[in-house]
C-alpha cells in the first residue's frame, strides 16, 4: 500500500447517481427490486426515526439515571460500579461511577445540532464528574469511552470555525481538557512495572494498580490507545502519554509469531508469553489492527502504516476462506476465521459481532471488494435473527453466544460503506438495523440489550455506546447533509465513534526541538490532503456502485450459508 491510499480515507467524490439506472438493465431480479432505491421520502423518515430513537434513550437516561453511569431501561433506574462486588468485571471494567452515558453522548448532540443540550450537557459532565472515585476501571474502557469523549467535545467547542452551530458554552476554559489530562494522569500506573512496555489492564482511579493485578492483558485493550493518547500529547505538549501508547504497541508487535506474522488476542505483559493464541479480528483483536492505520491516518507515521499492512497480508493469507475474489468465481462465500497464532489453522468454528467492524477499517484502506463481501456476511446474520448474536457458529449456522447488546459495529460499517458508494443498498440495511432495533430492543425507558437473539428476551441495561455509536452512525447514515458528512476527508471516528479532526497540528510533535527540520511550506504540504488522488484506492465496480453490491446469486449464497431460507 502506497502512501497516497491514505486518501481511501471515506471515498467522498464519487458522482451522485439516479439509483433507478439498474431499471435500465431489464433484470426482474428480486434483490435489485428490494433495494435498488431508496426515495428521498424515506430517506428523510428514517433520518427523524434515528434522531427519536437516540432522544429517547437519552431523555431516559437523564430523567432517570444521571448521574450514574447507565440506565436499567426495563425498571427505569440508574446503575454504576458495583462495589459490592469487585470481580464483577463486566460492569466494573466500563462503570466508573463517572456518569458515562452522559460524557459518552456530548458528540452525538453536537453532530445532531443541539447546541443549546450540547452546552447544558458539558456544564453537567464539568461540574458533576470526577475521576477521584476509588473506581477499578479497565484501561482501555476507560481511554476508548471517556477519554476520547473529553478530547472530542473539547476539539468541538474549540474548533474557530464551529461548524455544527454555535456549541462552545459561554466561559469554557479547558475544563474537558483538563478533566481529560486527569484522567490520563490516572491511567499511567498501569504503564509502570510491566517488563514488557505492555500495561497492566485494569487500574483504580485513585490508587492505582493493586499489587494481585492479573498479568494478562488482550491485544485489543492494549494496543488501543495510540488516537487518544496521541492527540491527548499534542494538545498539552507533553510526550508521556504518546510514548506509552506507541510502547505498548511495539511491545505487543515485538512478540508476533516469526512463522506467520500473527498476534494472539491474550499476552502475559512481564513475559510476553502468549496465554491466549487465538488470532482473529473479533474481540481481543480488532481495534489494534483498527488504530494501527488510524494512528498514520492522524499522526502520518509511517510505522504504523507498515505494521497494518505487513498485519492485512497475514490477515489475508492465514484467516481468509472461501472464494479468491467475492464477486467472481466459484466456491464459498468469503469468510475470515478465527485461526492459531502460531500455526495459522483454525482455531474455532465461530466469529464474533466485533468482527463485523472489520468491512469499514478495509473501506478506510480502500479494500473496497473485500468490505462489500465482509459487511454482506454480517449482514446476512442480521437478517436472520434481527441482531447480531455475540458469537456466531458458522459451521453449526447458530449463534454460540446469543446476546446482542446493541452493538454498532454493524451498522458503522454499513455507513462507512454507503458513504464511500453512495449505493442505497446500504440505506435499506440501515433501514433494517433502526427498525429491528424499535421492534426487538425498545422497553419502557430506553433500549435494552437483547439477552437471546433467538426469544428476543431483554436484559435490563443500555449500555453508553449505544447512544455514542449505534445511534450516531445510524443519523449520519441518512443524514446527508450533516458536517460530517460533507466534510468526511476531515474527520476520522475513534474506534468508539467520537470525531476527531485530520489536523495539520497532529503531524508534529510539539515537545520536540527540531520538527524533522522542515519549514512551515514543507510541513504544510506534507500533510496528506485525503480529499484527493483516490486514483490509488482500489476502484469501487460500477455494478457495485449502481446496482447491488454483492452479486444476486453470491448474495443468495450468502443466506444459504447462514441458514437463512
Amino acid at each position: 500500500m502506497r502512501q497516497e491510499q491514505l486518501v481511501c480515507l471515506i471515498i467522498l467524490c464519487f458522482p451522485l447517481y439516479d439509483s433507478r439506472l439498474h431499471w435500465l438493465r431489464g433484470d426482474d431480479d428480486p434483490y435489485l427490486n428490494k433495494y435498488g432505491h431508496f426515495s428521498e421520502r424515506e430517506r428523510l423518515e428514517m433520518l427523524e426515526e434515528a434522531k427519536k430513537m437516540f432522544y429517547f434513550g437519552y431523555e431516559n437516561y437523564m430523567k432517570y439515571a444521571f448521574p450514574l453511569d447507565e440506565l436499567d431501561p426495563i425498571h427505569c433506574t440508574g446503575r454504576g460500579p458495583d462495589r459490592e462486588n469487585p470481580s464483577n468485571i463486566n460492569i466494573n471494567d466500563v462503570l466508573g461511577g463517572y456518569s458515562l452515558t452522559l460524557v459518552e453522548a456530548l458528540d452525538t448532540l453536537a453532530v445532531m445540532g443541539n447546541a443549546s443540550e450540547f452546552q447544558k450537557a458539558v456544564q453537567l459532565v464539568i461540574d458533576n464528574v470526577s475521576f477521584d472515585t476509588g473506581s477499578v476501571v479497565q484501561v482501555f474502557e476507560a481511554t476508548i469511552r471517556v477519554l476520547g469523549s473529553l478530547l472530542s467535545a473539547h476539539l468541538i467547542i474549540t474548533d474557530p470555525q464551529q461548524p455544527f452551530g454555535d456549541m462552545a458554552p459561554p466561559d469554557y476554559d479547558d475544563e474537558l481538557l483538563e478533566m481529560a489530562h486527569d484522567l490520563a494522569t490516572r491511567l499511567l500506573p498501569a504503564f509502570e512495572n510491566t517488563a514488557t512496555g505492555i500495561p497492566f489492564p485494569r487500574v483504580n482511579l485513585s490508587t492505582g494498580v493493586h499489587p494481585e493485578c492479573i498479568n494478562h492483558t488482550c491485544t485489543a485493550g492494549a494496543g488501543t490507545l495510540l488516537l487518544e493518547f496521541g492527540v491527548l500529547s499534542r494538545l498539552l505538549a507533553d510526550p508521556v502519554y504518546d510514548f506509552y501508547a506507541h510502547q505498548a504497541v511495539a511491545g505487543l508487535w515485538k512478540y508476533r509469531s516469526n512463522v506467520t506474522g500473527l498476534l494472539g488476542n491474550v499476552i502475559n505483559i512481564q513475559t510476553g508469553e502468549w496465554v491466549g493464541k487465538l488470532s482473529g479480528l473479533g474481540a481481543g483483536l480488532d481495534s489494534f489492527y483498527e488504530y494501527l492505520f488510524k494512528a498514520y491516518i492522524l499522526f502520518g507515521d509511517e510505522r504504523y502504516l507498515q505494521m497494518f499492512n505487513e498485519s492485512y497480508e497475514t490477515i489475508k493469507f492465514h484467516m481468509r476462506k472461501g472464494r479468491e475474489r467475492c464477486n467472481f468465481g466459484e466456491g464459498n462465500s468469503p469468510i475470515y476465521v478465527n485461526v492459531n497464532m502460531m500455526t495459522g489453522e483454525i482455531f474455532n468454528t465461530w466469529i464474533d459481532a466485533l468482527q463485523a467492524a472489520w468491512s469499514g477499517v478495509q473501506v478506510l484502506a480502500g479494500d473496497m471488494e473485500e468490505a462489500i463481501c465482509s459487511h454482506a456476511f454480517y449482514y446476512s446474520i442480521w437478517r436472520k435473527y434481527d441482531a447480531l448474536p455475540e458469537r456466531y457458529n458458522w459451521q453449526l449456522k447458530a449463534p454460540d453466544v446469543s446476546f446482542y447488546p446493541l452493538r454498532p459495529e454493524l451498522v458503522e460499517s454499513t455507513y462507512f460503506l454507503y458513504r464511500a458508494t453512495r449505493n442505497p443498498f446500504y440505506l435499506h440495511v440501515g433501514r433494517e438495523i433502526l427498525t429491528s432495533l424499535s421492534t426487538h430492543t425498545k422497553a419502557k425507558c430506553g433500549y435494552g440489550t437483547v439477552h437471546d437473539v433467538e426469544t428476543k428476551e431483554l436484559e435490563d441495561r443500555m449500555e453508553s455506546f449505544f447512544l455514542s455509536e449505534t445511534c450516531k452512525y445510524l443519523y449520519l447514515l441518512f443524514d446527508k447533509d450533516n458536517h460530517v458528512n460533507t466534510a468526511l476527508s476531515r474527520y476520522l471516528f475513534t474506534t468508539e465513534g467520537h470525531i476527531l479532526p485530520i489536523d495539520r497540528r497532529w503531524r508534529s510533535k510539539p515537545w520536540e526541538e527540531e520538527e524533522d527540520g522542515l519549514d512551515e511550506e514543507e510541513k504544510a504540504a506534507s500533510v496528506i490532503d485525503v480529499r484527493h488522488n483516490n486514483s490509488n484506492c482500489d476502484p469501487v465496480s460500477t455494478e457495485s456502485r449502481y446496482f447491488l453490491p454483492v452479486r444476486s446469486s453470491y448474495f443468495a449464497q450468502m443466506e444459504r450459508a447462514v441458514g437463512l431460507n
